[in-house]
């Protein structure tokens, strides 16, 4: 955005995209990395972070977020039984801390991505999306953006959470900007959006920022576009979209900023049934950079794309989440059939090719508006990055 004015992301950008080893994730098998719920689907995933980015440790233990949903039929379905559940972990060691909200507590019928911040209090607050209505017969795509707050994290050799604060509603999509998601009915990457809020402070002024999935008008349709909204006195106030993907994808899902090397790094995912045409563009993590949180700005290695599935498992991987470490979080997803869409296979087939748990975790090199990917290096900068499973590839 500079001026008021979105960045735009073209089909001209998406005829720079090239499957470099620069931009291509290591293969995996996502069925063969161990589940870390037996019986539960896990997918998006976030930690809790301080308020410098930087993510927060409780006793020695970092704590994630991530969604969850018993391991039932066809792993498409999870997202309508959708739960946030919290994990501790140390090392290489993970404990299940159970589902973060009591029952019936969302105002949602359920709950989809969002991100954390440890207060100077020690509450945390948890920016989520309310996904339909509580109580409703069956599941709807109306979505709005929740704040909670989870009471004082226990120190010592556990994590224990307490009870959350109330959930308050901070955010819709306002029906001019962004359009309304009041959908009955929709299936993923058929619904408008205006959820996955993710929390930024801006280091050149202080304020707190509200990244958001959102939709806007385009022809008969719509299109993804990634809103702002800022903090002030009293709530929070929408502003104008930060990028726009000019009628070639209806989804710009989990947007983020990081700042490196006083570089405002703009990250989101979009998978590849989303764009327009269906695979005109991979599965895969999208990012632009500019000066400022404002703009303007400019796609990263001349696309936008960063990180991709390899060509030969294109759905291996989603929902990738780059930490100001420069790790990269995301979960393990479909294995592929030859180049099938898992998602419409049979609920049997799309259940054994399904990974639902934890990916390998990355790193990536940012050397100003070009990246690379790699698998990450141990060492001590993991403690701070996003945790591998035992059976890691």
């Amino acid at each position: 955005m500079n001026g008021g004015r979105p960045a735009l992301w073209t089909s001209r950008h998406l005829d720079l995209l090239a499957g470099t080893t620069a931009t291509t994730a290591p293969l995996f098998d996502p069925t063969a990395v161990p589940r870390l719920l037996p019986g539960h689907d896990l997918w998006d995933l976030w930690p809790v972070q301080e308020e410098d980015g930087s993510t927060a440790l409780f006793g020695g233990h970092e704590v994630w977020m991530v969604l969850s949903a018993p391991a039932l039929g066809h792993p498409e379905g999870r997202h309508d039984r959708a739960r946030i559940r919290l994990f501790a972990r140390n090392g290489d060691g993970w404990e299940d801390l159970g589902n973060a909200f009591a029952d019936d507590a969302s105002p949602g019928s359920r709950e989809w991505s969002g991100s954390a911040v440890r207060r100077p209090d020690g509450t945390v607050s948890v920016f989520y999306t309310a996904a339909g209505r509580r109580g409703e017969a069956r599941p709807t795509f109306r979505q709005s953006v929740i704040e909670a707050r989870l009471g004082r994290l226990a120190g010592g050799d556990r994590f224990s959470p307490h009870e959350a604060a109330g959930h308050r509603e901070i955010l819709r999509s306002d029906g001019r900007m962004y359009l309304p998601t009041d959908e009955a009915d929709g299936s993923p990457g058929n619904i408008r959006a205006f959820r996955d809020p993710g929390w930024f402070r801006d280091p050149a002024d202080g304020r707190d920022y509200l990244l958001v999935a959102a939709s806007i008008a385009w022809g008969d349709g719509f299109t993804g576009a990634i809103a702002l909204a800022e903090s002030r006195a009293g709530g929070w106030s929408l502003l104008p979209p930060l990028l726009v993907a000019e009628g070639v994808s209806r989804e710009l899902e989990r947007p983020h900023v990081i700042v490196h090397q006083s570089r405002y790094y703009l990250f989101f995912t979009a998978q590849r049934h989303s764009f327009h045409p269906a695979d005109r563009a991979p599965t895969g993590l999208y990012g632009f950079a500019a000066p400022s949180l404002t703009g303007p700005y400019e796609p990263l290695n001349g696309s936008g794309l960063v990180i991709r599935n390899p060509s030969s498992e294109p759905d291996q991987a989603y929902a990738w989440l780059v930490l100001p470490s420069r790790h990269v979080a995301s979960f393990a997803n479909y294995r592929s059939r030859r180049g099938g869409n898992p998602l419409h296979a049979e609920a049997a087939q799309a259940r054994a090719d399904f990974g639902g748990t934890i990916a390998p975790m990355l790193e990536l090199d940012l050397d100003g508006m070009t990246t690379s990917v790699a698998p990450a290096s141990e060492g001590p900068a993991e403690r701070r990055g996003v945790p591998l499973t035992d059976g890691r590839a």
